[in-house]
């Protein structure tokens, strides 16, 4: 028997992979719409989307087509070259956004730091090597690498990897006089995210992002906004600066971009894009064609009308009926979010519980997610039907209840 054919289980995880992940104890094999199924055909209802990744949910035909029928016509031909795909997906996001110009590679950490390259090289063509400061935000994510990780303003991801890259700053989330307070001439780029997503679903103030925006021209800073879990549909705009009507210089989206294929981009303006002259910045696998057919083809549904108003109404109808399920079993504190990412916050009572809760869903047959200890987080298909956010939600409300008799003072 080939090692493809062979049968696996959730134990061989614990033989065979480097152990930085702790995989839930069922391992998916299926999946269509908004449903999956493991090993042994258990059916769950799944409002996790992949982490905000699956905006199409699993297996829509139009990314299987569309994947399909470029694997029988080119895979990968390096940067050496460019690729039809790639100029098509790049020019549906110029086209739909504030960018002139499109940079692609294959994850939200990548994307970030592209950005934040370009950020210190024009910072340092424009004003010389002294103008290099980063500022982020406390409780942020943007990313695993050494030097994202670091602009990330959780230590925990960060300790143990060696001395932090110089000139970052953290400070507190919709603090604009923290903000006032640090930036200076110094400062190359600001990186926020306008919906703070692993440290909570935590959604930026207008007037935190109208005085940052103001701020960072104030002292020739870009402005990156870090919409690798916000952008592509998620919050009923097509990217969650439109909510605002806040323009960055620097976009950075993955997740749904791909409905599930890898792939990631930065959007910026012709004046930043010109920074990153030939040689200065690349990646081998950025832009590839598969990846960038399922992204037209992702683009092409979701920044319709219809699935963006589909969004706001359906992340109303999920919210609400959150509260309701909160103040009946006084569980949760605050339910916030824009379109489909949601955040329900639990009460004191249940400090540090959201994983167990997570769980429970879980043997109730439903997939949700936590944003730190203290939040559940809810970031499903952009096209979800109306049956699984009830079927799931029932699910949910038997998990609750025993979450409540198991945990409750």
């Amino acid at each position: 028997m080939s090692i493809q054919e062979a049968q696996v289980s959730r134990a061989d995880f614990d033989q065979v992979m480097v152990p930085n992940y702790a995989p839930a104890g069922f391992v998916p094999v299926r999946g269509v719409g908004s449903r999956l199924w493991d090993q042994s055909g258990r059916e769950l209802i799944d409002l996790s989307g992949g982490i905000a990744v699956n905006g199409l949910g699993h297996c829509h035909p139009a990314l299987v087509a569309a994947l399909t029928q470029q694997a029988q016509q080119l895979w990968h031909v390096s940067n050496v070259f460019t690729n039809e795909p790639a100029l098509r997906l790049a020019r549906k996001l110029t086209e739909a956004t504030f960018a002139d110009r499109v940079f692609f590679s294959n994850s939200g950490a990548e994307a970030n730091e592209a950005a934040l390259k370009l950020a210190r090289k024009v910072a340092y063509d424009r004003f010389g090597e002294q103008k290099y400061e980063i500022i982020s935000t406390v409780n942020s994510f943007h990313g695993r690498t050494v030097f994202t990780v670091n602009v990330g303003g959780q230590p925990k991801y960060s300790e143990g990897f060696g001395p932090r890259p110089e000139g970052i700053t953290h400070v507190p989330y919709n603090d604009l006089a923290a903000m006032e307070r640090t930036i200076s001439e110094r400062t190359c780029a600001v990186i926020l995210e306008p919906i703070q997503g692993e440290s909570g679903v935590l959604p930026a103030d207008q007037t935190y992002l109208d005085g940052v925006r103001a701020l960072c021209d104030k002292y020739d800073a870009l402005l990156i906004f870090d919409e690798v879990q916000t952008g592509v549909g998620r919050t009923g705009k097509l990217f969650a600066y439109e909510l605002y009507g806040v323009t960055p210089d620097v976009l950075t989206t993955a997740k749904s971009l791909g409905g599930g294929f890898p792939i990631s981009a930065m959007l910026t303006t012709e004046q930043n894009a010109q920074h990153l002259s030939v040689g200065t910045h690349g990646t081998t696998f950025g832009g590839n064609p598969l990846a960038c057919a399922v992204g037209g083809a992702v683009l092409d549904i979701i920044n319709t009308p219809e699935v963006l108003a589909g969004v706001v109404e359906k992340g109303e109808y999920l919210r609400e009926k959150l509260r309701i399920l909160g103040e009946k079993y006084g569980v949760f504190a605050q339910v916030r979010g824009k379109g489909l990412l949601v955040g329900a916050v639990l009460h004191k009572q249940y400090q540090d519980q959201a994983g167990a809760l997570l769980a429970a869903a879980e043997r109730e047959g439903l997939l949700v997610l936590v944003a730190g200890p203290n939040v559940v987080r809810f970031a499903p298909s952009l096209i979800v039907e109306q049956v699984d956010i009830d079927e799931g939600l029932a699910r949910f409300e038997q998990a609750v209840v025993k979450f409540v008799a198991q945990n409750g003072a």
